[in-house]
């Protein structure tokens, strides 16, 4: 399929469908044109113009993930006793600001304390995106819905690291900045999109002081536990690519510093042609544990293609971090389905905020310490921290698999 009939599809299903997910959709478009911007320039911006070490960069977004965790497991929460709608707005707001805020950073704790802002108004405001979803949409369609989020957040993230690119090959510290600054705008325009959703939180009955909220608290949820921490591992993938890959390319490999620029492209069209279609078998609990499975075992792959990288020529180093990124990404799809078919089916409808924001602290605590596992990993021990991340994802895709195939025998609901 090619680029232009992908971009098409996209623009049919933003004009039509449910209009719940179309305000959602071209929400997600236009904020992750910024957030391409930002991904693409982020770790290079940090280590060559305003001086920080790689290892500097990590600790940053480690601290930045700890407040990531309060806030997605309060977000899920609050979500519930204030509305998911009204939090999405606030935490994207917040987000926005704190992008145009890292073009400024000229110093390690202004860089952490910017981190915080941003990674906690993110994961806010992903616990409130998945409670709507949970509620706004029944059974199959959550996946579907989410997998469609996923293809247009692909679409702007690809945009977003074209227009980065610029900034990359002139390799100019202006150009960085002013980058950051259009892409924290532009995340800062998805809130008219936001604002106008046609979607209206179910009223909250009020409760009086010590009475319990109905349903079952997803902490009390070994299960559903379980899949949060599993989880929580292979969402690192993310991370690894996100910080890993364009430090390891820019300080050990042959390849030019702009391929980084082509490797998330690649990722993103990748993402954009397969994420729906390989989404559809995991509608169930079965068929999330198995897409789950087939994600970690290409993440054996695409570990040991990001190792055999640095021993290569410039040309051959090229050829072998494109088939890496070929294999990431799909694993990325894989992984990312079997992630949303457990974490919805497995979860309390009457408790989809607290159930949202128990597994978004998964993913949370996971971009928390990716940062931290992959540099004293892959970064800081080459081949043989490249065997401990595989051994890693794998294992926690096969305990996915595993629980996934036990609550498929014995029913989904908690």
């Amino acid at each position: 399929m090619t680029t232009t009939s992908l971009m098409t599809r996209t623009v049919h299903r933003l004009r039509g469908g449910d209009p719940v997910l179309r305000g959602l959709l071209v929400a997600t478009l236009v904020s992750t044109v910024g957030r391409g911007m930002f991904f693409t320039l982020s770790v290079i911006f940090f280590t060559r113009v305003v001086g920080l070490s790689a290892l500097s960069v990590g600790a940053g977004l480690t601290a930045a993930g700890a407040v990531g965790v309060v806030a997605s497991f309060a977000g899920g929460y609050l979500a519930d006793a204030f509305g998911a709608k009204r939090l999405m707005i606030v935490g994207t707001a917040v987000m926005g600001a704190g992008l145009v805020g890292y073009a400024f950073v000229g110093g390690l704790v202004w860089y952490v304390v910017v981190a915080c802002i941003v990674v906690g108004s993110q994961n806010a405001a992903s616990s409130a995106r998945s409670a709507l979803l949970a509620r706004a949409f029944e059974g199959p369609k959550r996946v579907g819905a989410r997998a469609s989020m996923r293809v247009v957040t692909n679409i702007g993230i690809g945009l977003g690291t074209a227009v980065a690119g610029v900034a990359l090959v002139i390799d100019d510290e202006s150009f960085y900045r002013g980058a950051l600054v259009v892409g924290g705008v532009t995340y800062l325009a998805s809130l008219v999109w936001l604002v106008r959703l046609p979607y209206v939180d179910p009223a909250t009955a009020p409760r009086v002081v010590g009475e319990r909220a109905p349903g079952r608290s997803p902490l009390r949820d070994r299960r559903y536990l379980a899949i949060t921490v599993l989880g929580a591992v292979t969402t690192m993938q993310f991370g690894l690519f996100e910080v890993g890959v364009p430090v390891w390319v820019s300080q050990h490999t042959a390849a030019p510093t702009a391929i980084v620029s082509v490797l998330l492209l690649m990722n993103t069209a990748i993402v954009i042609a397969l994420q729906i279609p390989l989404s559809r078998g995991t509608r169930d609990v079965g068929g999330a544990g198995r897409a789950s499975l087939v994600g970690g075992a290409l993440m054996v792959v695409a570990c040991a293609l990001w190792a055999a990288a640095a021993i290569g020529q410039p040309v051959i180093a090229v050829v072998v971090l494109l088939a890496a990124a070929a294999s990431h990404s799909l694993a990325e799809v894989y992984l990312a389905a079997g992630g949303w078919g457990l974490g919805f089916e497995l979860a309390d409808p009457e408790r989809a905020g607290a159930y949202q924001g128990v597994y978004g602290t998964g993913a949370a605590i996971g971009a928390m310490l990716a940062p931290v596992v992959v540099t004293q990993t892959a970064i800081g021990l080459g081949s043989p921290g490249w065997v401990l991340l595989a051994s890693m994802f794998f294992a926690a895709a096969l305990g996915l698999w595993i629980v996934a195939r036990r609550a498929s025998r014995v029913g989904a609901a908690p």
